[in-house]
């Protein structure tokens, strides 16, 4: 037995019939040239093989989380006796004309079903149909087992630098599931780790304070030193038609812009790839929300999430996460100068980052009772309590940093990946994106209700970064 970490298992109790804590992406692959005139399912074949001989590589896809009874203490992750490869890996195929509208429908589809909390966290569709020939693959994970980074990490182990499948050890031993312990030994084991609650539970206080303390006095001094406005707190975030009470059902949308664009706007302005990131979705957003007729006073707050894993950390499984809330600057009408403000911003949202670090948002997920934790979420949803809260923040942006090599599974060449992260309650969009072979590529995720519209903000995104574009072509001076 393996206890889940505070922050995964919070990922796993939050989860609800509407809120649906796992990750994805859409995979593009291009079928090598000598099996364009296979049927597609041999190529699927040679896929699943791939999975096949690689399991034990990864061993959290023949893993499951086993809930301690009452949710005493967080899931522990056990072996799965009846894992099944075939329930993992399915196959779909696209109705015509299998263009990207259609893609996106599909995917939409997959993303807005739950993963089944009973059996290992994973599923791979394997899509056949595509107009251009290709073949495009649908990983979907849980927040519980993966964060970005370990996400890809976790992929990567199927994926090959080569047309030829590298050469990989097989196991020592044959794979034979540990028994499923019983709820008494479960239950023994947690007990064992909730005697030393109190004492982690008073060390978590004084962090608290001591962040607390330390927070309050940096934001005094940017205030009256620096004359600058401190980060965006939590539930401060104006109120739009993006932010309610979250549906079951998701609208997904795709994009991609070239890297050499974006480093071209950050060169001449300053600032980071992120920073222009950040700005070009606050452009659409603005652009969106105005044709809805919606002008907020206050700008967007964008939650960013922090990667804070080591090197060392890179393949093992989990979250190893911080977050920032930023200021979108959207009230800014000149693109120019809102990338200015959004990376002043996210310069002092990392700063303020540092202070309230990861291990002590660790430590209070480690404290949260499961039972209690999966009621209220369950009952915030049911509530619709988001529909009359002030939202904790607008949107998630993350941004991961991909390979800039070619990669291939079983022979087939990866030409594009859109990542997909879930939505919350309360934040109707979530907007992905990750480097690939020197292009940017966005996933939108919204939900179905409050951004029925995803397909048009991933062309306002474009357009916003156009924008962008044009304005560092005609050189309009560098700030930074």
């Amino acid at each position: 037995m393996e206890r889940l970490r505070g922050l995964d298992a919070a990922f796993l109790n939050l989860e609800t019939p509407a809120m649906h804590m796992h990750m994805a992406a859409a995979l593009i692959f291009e079928v090598p040239e000598h099996a364009r005139s296979e049927p597609p399912a041999l190529q699927v074949e040679r896929m699943r093989r791939v999975v096949e001989e690689r399991l034990h590589l990864v061993p959290l896809f023949r893993r499951r989380a086993l809930r301690v009874p009452f949710g005493l203490h967080h899931p522990v992750w056990v072996d799965d006796p009846c894992f099944d490869l075939d329930y993992h890996l399915r196959r779909a195929s696209l109705p015509a004309p299998g263009g990207p509208s259609e893609l996106a429908d599909l995917v939409a589809g997959i993303a807005g079903q739950p993963l089944d909390l009973e059996r290992p966290l994973w599923e791979i569709h394997v899509v056949e149909g595509l107009d251009s020939g290709h073949l495009a693959v649908v990983p979907k994970l849980h927040h519980a087992a993966i964060d970005g980074v370990s996400g890809a990490e976790t992929l990567a182990a199927l994926l090959d630098v080569g047309p030829e499948a590298r050469a990989v050890p097989v196991s020592a031993r044959r794979w034979r599931p540990e028994p499923i312990p019983t709820d008494l030994e479960v239950l023994g084991y947690s007990l064992s780790s909730l005697v030393r609650q109190p004492e982690q539970a008073l060390g978590a206080l004084r962090r608290t304070f001591g962040a607390v303390r330390d927070l309050a006095e940096r934001n005094r001094r940017l205030r009256e030193e620096e004359e600058l406005g401190p980060p965006p707190a939590p539930f401060r975030a104006p109120r739009t038609s993006l932010n309610g009470a979250i549906s079951r059902q998701r609208r997904v949308a795709f994009a991609e812009v070239l890297l050499e664009d974006v480093q071209q706007v950050r060169h001449t302005f300053g600032g980071t790839v992120n920073d222009v990131v950040l700005a070009a979705v606050s452009g659409a957003l603005r652009r969106m929300l105005a044709e809805r007729g919606e002008s907020p006073d206050d700008p967007l707050v964008a939650m960013v999430p922090i990667s804070v894993r080591s090197e060392a950390e890179r393949r093992s499984h989990g979250n190893r996460l911080s977050a920032m809330l930023v200021s979108l600057a959207s009230t800014t009408a000149d693109p120019v100068e809102r990338l200015r403000v959004v990376a002043e911003g996210t310069r002092l949202a990392k700063d303020q980052a540092s202070v309230l670090s990861e291990e002590l948002v660790r430590s209070w997920a480690q404290l949260a009772f499961p039972a209690l934790s999966a009621r209220l979420a369950r009952l915030s949803g049911n509530l619709r309590l988001f529909d009359h809260l002030p939202p904790l923040f607008n949107v998630v942006v993350s941004n991961i940093t991909g390979p800039d090599f070619p990669l291939w599974w079983a022979g087939a060449r990866l030409d594009g990946l859109y990542p997909l992260g879930p939505i919350l309650e309360g934040v109707g969009l979530n907007v992905t994106v990750v480097s690939y072979m020197g292009v940017l590529y966005f996933g939108l995720v919204g939900c179905r209700e409050l951004v029925p519209e995803v397909e048009h903000l991933a062309n306002l995104l474009t357009e916003a970064f156009a924008e962008l574009s044009k304005a560092a072509a005609r050189g309009r001076g560098q700030w930074g």
